[in-house]
């Protein structure tokens, strides 16, 4: 019998605050509230390792410091995970402080998350932060608790920094995990019905209620401004076996049959064509009929997508970034608008919504690149469109490049978000400043959506593949937008 009890915290913050996403930790436009999934799957390995664990959400719980401090001092655990992001982090520190100091001390504390692969050495620099679990923490969080548990010596956990007698100690990082670790986890589906209430999430572009899973980790593409390869999840691409997805497929239509769709949250689901249609195959052979949506590069085939439409596929996430050639150079996207202007083709075709995203303020973004960037958008009509300030985040090449040329303009991330949550801009180039970023973004969002051209992009995305529960979708968010506008007085 195991005896330690731990609590996993995504703590209080700001309303609707997405600590877990691939940002810096914001709260989104439309209105989206991820789940906190890598303390699910956090939460999942330690359960069947037989340990008694709380799982909270005190974003989607809206759950006061007090609240925390009531249900911590109640449940008395020896061992607290909080995991952090860059925005946050001064936040979610002094959070782990009151928890301590509530619990005398009495308790390891745990912190995870991006900022402790850039930042290891300032975050224990805290007297109350005890150890840091890096890059795939899930994996490294249940070695260390395993560690602790049979009075191991810290030393042999990979993946972890920690103190000893205030002096630092650097262990080696875990290696990331293979495909036959990935397909050994238990279902995060299965952790999010005994943990958490599945109607507090919502993600803009897919049906309500949804669930967000993983069938890979890691990226193998090269983009200059995207964290999670970086401080994550590494650039190698390691994968669940089909039967092994197919299988969570199977329990969410049976555990969970109020769902309507499952979102693929790898960063690139269809890196590998040939095992995309393997997937698809797979679920039609065994008649599941749960709609799902994923990542995707702007670079499938039409055959490939006419499958994934005929396997349940309903919306691809699609990373355009921009319209302008030479931006998509600069940040190494490897794509051409002439192929994504192919591959939208091919997907609507296909009968398959976009979702598109783009970022304004990348490096050699100018007017007229912005532009083109507004011109490529009215050509493709996307289905959802989302356009961003160009954020550069600590540990990517992006972050180097700005702060090297003193074209970012905070030292502390926490300073990237306002305080509602929502995204700043934080960088301002000689010919193309803050202001300029913020008002490209604007313009193009308000242009777009409130064009009465949209209305039939709408219709047609209702028909193409999204039906009721898709209007519903599109209309909250719109609803979260219109407040977003309001608070920055546009």
């Amino acid at each position: 019998m195991l005896f330690l009890k731990i609590y996993l915290l995504n703590p209080p913050f700001k309303e609707g605050f997405v600590r877990c996403g691939r940002w810096q930790g914001v709260t989104a436009r439309g209105g989206t509230l991820d789940y906190p999934k890598w303390l699910s799957y956090t939460t999942g390995q330690l359960e069947d390792e037989g340990f008694k664990v709380k799982l909270r959400d005190a974003v989607a719980r809206k759950y006061t410091l007090n609240d925390v401090l009531g249900e911590v001092e109640k449940f008395r655990p020896d061992i607290v995970v909080v995991e952090t992001n860059f925005s946050s982090l001064k936040n979610d520190l002094n959070f782990v402080r009151a928890i301590k100091e509530r619990l005398d001390n009495d308790i390891i504390s745990i912190i995870t998350g991006p900022p402790t692969v850039v930042y290891p050495e300032d975050i224990l620099k805290n007297d109350w932060v005890d150890i840091i679990a890096r890059y795939e923490y899930d994996f490294v969080v249940k070695d260390l608790v395993l560690a602790l548990e049979s009075g191991k010596d810290l030393k042999s956990v990979d993946g972890i920094w920690f103190k000893d007698n205030n002096k630092i100690i650097r262990n080696k990082d875990r290696k990331f995990s293979t495909s036959e670790e990935l397909d050994n986890l238990p279902f995060v589906t299965r952790v999010y019905k005994d943990h958490l209430n599945i109607y507090d999430y919502y993600l803009s572009q897919s049906l309500y209620p949804e669930v967000q899973i993983f069938t890979g980790r890691g990226c193998i593409y090269k983009c200059t401004f995207c964290s999670w390869p970086t401080n994550l999840m590494g650039r190698v691409y390691r994968v669940r076996s089909i039967e092994n997805i197919a299988d969570e497929f199977q329990f969410v239509e049976e555990e969970l049959p109020y769902v309507k769709e499952i979102f693929i949250e790898d960063d690139t689901f269809t890196i590998d064509k040939k095992r995309v249609r393997a997937f698809c195959k797979e679920i039609i052979e065994r008649g599941i009929e749960i709609k799902w949506s994923c990542n995707a590069r702007a670079d499938l085939d039409y055959e490939t997508m006419k499958l994934m439409k005929k396997a349940g596929c309903r919306l691809l996430i699609v990373g355009y970034e921009s319209g302008s050639d030479e931006i998509l150079k600069n940040i190494k996207k490897g794509l051409t608008t002439k192929k994504a202007r192919e591959f939208t083709k091919n997907a609507k075709k296909a009968g398959l919504l976009i979702h598109a995203d783009f970022i304004i303020g990348l490096p050699g973004e100018k007017h007229e690149t912005a532009k083109k960037t507004f011109e490529f958008i009215k050509e493709i009509k996307p289905d959802i469109l989302q356009v961003a300030v160009a954020t550069p985040i600590p540990g990517t090449e992006f972050y180097e490049y700005v702060k090297k040329n003193d074209y970012l303009l905070v030292d502390d991330m926490c300073e990237s978000i306002d305080e509602n949550g929502y995204q700043k801009c934080i960088v301002s180039y000689p010919e193309f400043t803050k202001e300029d970023i913020e008002k490209w973004v604007n313009k193009i969002l308000k242009s777009y959506y409130l064009n009465p051209s949209y209305v039939l992009t709408f219709i047609k995305g209702v028909i193409r593949g999204g039906g009721v529960d898709h209007a519903k979708s599109v209309f909250r968010a719109a609803r979260d937008f219109f407040r977003y506008i309001k608070s920055i007085g546009q």
